[in-house]
């Protein structure tokens, strides 16, 4: 009796980070103007904690960050356990920008800022809130 050929693994098309988003994305709440100065044009929805530093920690908590899972047939599973493990940091722990200002706070903390800077960026969105009168 012949053996069913094994199923080989398909690599992931996308950066691993990409799956996430996409399906974390349906359920953000974004508000209709800006936290800071109230624009309710080009708004854009921020993490405190950034998803790609997010990740990484949680795969290297989760000692599964082998290449070996970045197939197919892992990223649901995987996918719906971060976002379930994160999800504060995922929907609770985020805020509504304008572009402007969504651009200004990434110039001051970077593309991708440290999980460690959370605390501070809440604090940054704060201050600017209050310079714009919106307090």
């Amino acid at each position: 009796m012949k053996k069913a050929p094994k199923r080989k693994s398909s690599r992931l098309k996308r950066d691993p980070v990409k799956y996430i988003r996409d399906k974390a994305k349906s359920l953000y709440k974004k508000d209709n103007e800006c936290y800071i100065c109230g624009a309710s044009v080009t708004l854009d929805f921020h993490h405190y904690y950034t998803l790609t530093p997010l990740l990484a920690k949680w795969l290297r908590e989760k000692r599964d960050s082998r290449p070996d899972h970045y197939v197919d047939e892992y990223i649901v599973v995987w996918r719906d356990e971060f976002i379930e493990d994160n999800w504060a940091e995922l929907y609770d722990h985020t805020v509504t920008l304008c572009h402007t200002h969504h651009l200004l706070l990434h110039s001051i903390y970077g593309r991708n800022p440290s999980l460690a800077t959370a605390d501070k960026q809440k604090n940054w969105v704060e201050i600017q809130r209050t310079k714009h009168g919106m307090v």
